[in-house]
């Protein structure tokens, strides 16, 4: 079976934790989500951006092993409405915008070749019509990530987008670049695209920082993978 766990907050293996790929690094992100032990959603910077489900029509997610730890996997791809939705959002705050600072943010994301759409939202904050934006996800069949910012002025969208698919049924870590007026993908530590973008470009809105969807709307550009290590880090 491709998922052997039922969906729902899986506690059955929340008692399983384990160091992260990146728990050196933790100290340098505004947000950090290893989805491990007892509290699969807390914020594990302290800085408490925990995470807290929004969901409609069942959407549910488990948890699952990996390493000595656990992921999180979304609702299979349903292509009769209505179908379950779910994404997971910490409340707004100024530390999670960057203005026109420098940011990367990125994840973990395990994607099989029957399990991409067309457009599924790994991480955001804001919306490209409204309030500014910074977003990581994973575009069209042939599941290429890319990297979007917006201005919070300006409706332009920035969109940076890889040059590899990563819907293989393995694991591939991704991260999304700014520094002044370069936005640049990587897949697996790698420069896969990048765009030049406004160097005044600001991000700053009053919308939650929202994983594996934009909400539990239709539409909503549903996730249907599994997720680990999903961070954001501001002015480095």
């Amino acid at each position: 079976m491709r998922r052997a766990v039922l969906f729902g907050v899986a506690l059955a293996l929340a008692g399983v934790a384990g160091p992260s790929a990146h728990a050196s690094t933790v100290s340098n992100h505004v947000a950090f989500y290893n989805f491990d032990g007892r509290a699969p959603l807390t914020d594990v910077t302290g800085h408490g951006h925990d995470l807290t489900p929004v969901s409609r029509h069942g959407g549910l997610y488990a948890t699952v092993p990996r390493g000595k730890g656990s992921a999180l996997v979304f609702p299979e791809p349903c292509h009769d409405e209505p179908c379950p939705r779910i994404a997971l959002q910490a409340v707004p705050v100024d530390d999670l915008d960057p203005g026109r600072r420098a940011i990367r943010w990125g994840a973990s994301v395990r994607l099989a070749a029957d399990e991409t759409s067309k457009g599924e939202n790994v991480l955001q904050k804001g919306y490209s019509a409204e309030g500014s934006q910074y977003k990581l996800q994973v575009d069209g069949g042939e599941g290429r990530p890319s990297c979007v910012m917006v201005d919070d002025k300006r409706r332009t969208i920035h969109l940076a987008l890889s040059s590899v698919s990563v819907a293989d049924g393995r694991w591939h870590t991704l991260e999304c670049r700014r520094a002044g007026s370069n936005l640049t993908i990587l897949v697996d530590g790698k420069r896969r695209g990048g765009i030049t973008i406004p160097a005044d470009l600001s991000v700053r809105n009053r919308i939650p920082l929202s994983v594996g969807g934009k909400g539990s709307f239709d539409n909503n550009d549903q996730f249907q993978g599994a997720l680990d290590e999903v961070w954001v880090s501001i002015g480095q």
